[in-house]
Formats: C-alpha cells, sequence, structure tokens
C-alpha cells in the first residue's frame, strides 16, 4: 500500500487547499517549484520579506538586475521587474492545477507597495496597475485588511479581478472583508454578461501572531485562569472567523451570487509556521483544517505537516470550547481589539520596513555597478 501524501490528502478527503508561503528564483531554475506543486501544493503567497530575502540572500537575481540597470530607470522600477518575473514564471507553474481545479487553486499572489495599507486610492491604482501588468489568468494581488483597503477591494472584485485580502487580524474586520468583497460580486452583477466564476478570492487571517501577542499578554498576568488559556487564542479565533464565513456564505443574498456563478471567498490561515517550541510544529494548520479553507505554509511547516500532521477536520469541531475560550480572555486583560490593532500595526510596518530596506539594498547595489 502506498504511503498516504498528506499534502494531497489534505484537498482530496478535507477540501483545504496547501500553498505555499515562499519564493525565490532558484526555485524557478531548479524545477523545486514544479516538484512542490506535484507534492500536492496548489498554490503560492508572496509578501515584501520574502522578497527582502530572496533578492538580499543570493546572487540569482545580479544578472538580470545588471542588465535592468543600464536603462538607468528608476530603483523601485528595477524592483518591480525582478518580482514580475518571478511571479510570471510562478504563474507559469501553477497554471497546471489552475486549470485542473476549473480554477479554484493555482494562484500566485503578490503584495501591493505595503507603504499604501493606510491610502486607499493608492492601493486601488496600484492593484489594478499589478493585475493589468502582470496578466495572468491566476494571479491574485494582496490587498492589505485594513480600513482604508476595503473600498479599494470592493472595487477591484466589481471590476472583476481576483484578490487576496491580507493582514486580518480581527473578527470584526474579517466580516467587514466579507461584506466588500459581497458588494464587490453585487456590483460586478450589474453586468448581466459578466461572468462571476472568473473572480477569485481569499481573505488571510494571520494565526501564530496571534498566539505570540496574546501568550505575553498571559504571562504577565500569571494566574492559573490565565495560564490556561496560552496557545488557544489563535486557533479559536481561526474558528469563530470560520463560523462567520459559513454564515455569510449561504442564505438568499449569497444563492444570488452563486447562481451567477459566483466563488466563495475562502478563509486563508496565513502566518503559520509555530513560533513557540513549546508547541507541536503542525499546530496550525493539524487545527484548522476544513472544507473551503486555504492553509498557506513557509517549507518548514510544509515539510513537517507531510511528514507528521494530523488529517483530520477540526475547523468547526469544538465550538462551544472555542468560544468560551475567546469570552475568558477579557476577564484575564486580554482585549483583542488592542491586540488586533497592535498586530496590523505591527505587520503594515514589518512589510513597509523590509520593502523599504531591500530598496536601498537594490539602491547600493546599483552604486556599486560600473557606469
Amino acid at each position: 500500500m502506498a504511503e498516504q501524501n498528506l499534502i494531497e490528502s489534505l484537498y482530496a478527503t478535507e477540501g483545504q487547499s496547501a500553498w505555499l508561503d515562499n519564493l525565490k528564483r532558484n526555485y524557478l531554475t531548479s524545477g523545486k517549484l514544479v516538484a512542490i506543486r506535484d507534492s500536492g501544493v496548489r498554490g503560492l503567497t508572496s509578501n515584501p520579506s520574502i522578497f527582502q530575502n530572496a533578492i538580499q540572500g543570493s546572487s540569482d537575481y545580479d544578472e538580470q538586475f545588471t542588465e535592468l540597470r543600464r536603462q538607468n530607470r528608476p530603483i523601485i522600477d528595477d524592483y518591480w521587474s525582478l518580482v514580475i518575473s518571478d511571479i510570471h514564471g510562478a504563474c507559469d507553474v501553477f497554471s497546471k492545477v489552475y486549470d485542473h481545479s476549473d480554477g479554484i487553486d493555482g494562484y500566485v499572489s503578490v503584495e501591493v507597495d505595503p507603504g499604501l495599507a493606510h491610502d486607499g486610492p493608492g492601493t486601488e491604482t496600484a492593484a489594478r496597475q499589478l493585475h493589468e501588468r502582470i496578466n495572468r489568468r491566476n494571479l491574485m494581488v494582496k490587498i492589505p485588511g485594513t480600513e482604508e483597503g476595503l473600498v479599494p477591494i470592493e472595487k477591484m472584485i466589481a471590476e472583476g479581478r481576483s484578490i487576496n485580502v491580507t493582514l486580518i487580524f480581527s473578527l470584526d474586520r474579517y466580516s467587514k472583508v466579507v461584506e466588500a468583497y459581497l458588494r464587490g460580486l453585487e456590483g460586478l452583477a450589474e453586468d448581466p454578461d459578466a461572468d462571476l466564476s472568473q473572480v477569485a478570492s481569499v481573505a488571510s487571517f494571520f494565526i501564530s501572531r496571534v498566539d505570540t501577542l496574546v501568550d505575553g499578554l498571559l504571562d504577565a498576568n500569571g494566574s492559573a485562569e490565565a495560564l490556561a488559556l496560552r496557545g488557544k487564542a489563535a486557533v479559536a479565533q481561526g474558528k469563530l472567523a470560520y463560523e462567520i464565513f459559513k454564515d455569510a456564505f449561504s442564505g438568499p443574498r449569497w444563492e444570488a451570487l452563486e447562481a451567477r456563478g459566483a466563488r466563495v471567498q475562502r478563509p486563508l490561515w496565513a502566518s503559520t509556521s509555530t513560533k513557540n517550541p513549546a508547541y507541536l510544529d503542525t499546530l496550525y494548520v493539524d487545527e484548522l483544517i476544513g472544507p473551503h479553507t486555504v492553509n498557506t505554509l513557509p517549507d518548514a511547516t510544509l515539510e513537517a505537516f507531510a511528514d507528521h500532521g494530523i488529517l483530520s477536520r477540526q475547523v468547526d469541531v469544538g465550538l462551544d470550547e472555542a468560544h468560551a475560550e475567546w469570552a475568558a480572555l477579557p476577564g484575564v486583560g486580554v482585549d483583542m481589539d488592542a491586540v488586533a490593532a497592535q498586530l496590523e500595526r505591527e505587520g503594515v510596518s514589518s512589510f513597509s520596513g523590509a520593502f523599504d530596506e531591500l530598496i536601498a539594498a537594490l539602491q547600493t547595489k546599483a552604486d556599486s555597478l560600473p557606469s
């Protein structure tokens, strides 16, 4: 009997798609990304930190960068040329999955300039330009799920563009993201000839960062009640988000859109590597498995789940316990609204910092090239 491939079985038996949370040039040139796809991975996400590590961490981009500098364009233009080359390559690799899944999976995500996270009009323009420049049917442009990002999300969906809403940290904001998606679909549906089935979206909930921050607050409280909640908040929030998802994508409003071919906006579990070594390294995969979801995993977590993950639908199991854990947090001094606000600030800052550092490093490299 063949050994079970947990990555393939994750989708085949539980309806959850594993996406890779990484991209670098040598994954394309070496054929590694094709091997990863063939292992059962069904899509890919990137972010500014990933590109910073890829471009600064190797010489793989030097030849293209040197050639680009001959055009004497602004460094930011060269950055996007490097990134788009990788995104094009990844889209080509995953187009096979896109075709075989009828557009459910096979997506590759790239983020707008993170400095636009609180600039709605700027985000809208950047997202549209990225879609038009990259011009791949299996592209998802990532828009941060900030308050300012909600209108651009709705507008892009209404234009028929596929969007990955990123940096979601709260249930309230998630509900607003879902509403923006539904309103966008309704706007698109005003055109009687529009094909709603060609639009896809995911809503990316960041998971492990929640426990990292909340556990610190629980440790500071120090009571038995507080310490018993360590490692519980992130999974509980994910399960409550899935309840919101199931409720939003049912009933007359959704059925009218579904009749036009609309697809659900799948919850995507991001930041699923385990930061606390005391926790199982597959914790944030094992506990959030369920249909119509995506888990985007960095290499180490993907390998860990493939080796010893637990394949069992859990995202809507133990809901009473999840609600009880969530309800207990304020009583031990944890304000989850404040947690979400801090994590959003930190997430935007982290991506912006990585972006700015990489642009500065590229400028330094450009200055060192012979004129």
